[in-house]
């Protein structure tokens, strides 16, 4: 572990080694494919990097050397771009993103990881999601809620029209949609989101 990077007290990397070792890498702290590098590195929390975490996740990607890991760049990147590896690391942001000992994730953390994620994925109500919660919900996210959105995203066109109001979502889900017709965002209005 580069000890430029490793925290001076812990023997792990934290935020201050985290922003260096985006310098080094030449990625921005808040790009998302630093959460997928978390995610391979399989870390606890956000913003933190046990040794074992660098070390295993270095490995696993095959990376031993700064250049080998700013060559793996664009190979993490693209991962972004498989659902099944997508939805694996929307699941893990979760946790990950969560305060520790906490159930929930906090709101504000919560709108910053779908904006984050589904800028990704060019979810066209993401920004109508996140209105709806501050002007609507003003609470923690749920598992459930975080989990179940991305197969809202996924299966219900933007536009509603496939929407089923007897479907198993969670309250939540259907009060956005009620929300969104509230506000004339209504069936037909929105073209349709390829996935």
């Amino acid at each position: 572990m580069n000890l430029l990077w490793r925290d001076p007290y812990a023997d792990m990397i934290l935020a201050d080694g985290i922003s260096l070792l985006c310098n080094d890498i030449q990625v921005d702290p808040q790009d998302i494919v630093m959460l997928a590098i978390s995610w391979h590195m399989k870390a606890a929390t956000m913003c933190e990097f046990s040794k074992q975490e660098f070390v295993c996740g270095l490995q696993a990607l095959g990376i031993d050397s700064l250049e080998k890991f700013c060559e793996r760049i664009p190979f993490i990147r693209s991962e972004l771009k498989d659902e099944h590896k997508f939805q694996e690391i929307y699941n893990f942001a979760f946790d990950w993103a969560k305060e520790k000992g906490q159930k929930s994730l906090a709101l504000d953390t919560a709108i910053g990881m779908w904006q984050l994620l589904f800028a990704e994925k060019e979810w066209p109500l993401v920004e109508h999601w996140c209105q709806f919660l501050q002007a609507r919900h003003n609470k923690a996210i749920s598992r459930d809620t975080w989990f179940q959105l991305l197969e809202f995203a996924r299966t219900v066109d933007p536009a509603l029209t496939n929407y089923d109001a007897e479907g198993a979502w969670p309250y939540l889900i259907d009060e956005f949609v009620e929300y969104l017709l509230e506000n004339g965002i209504q069936k037909g209005q929105l073209s349709d989101w390829t996935h």
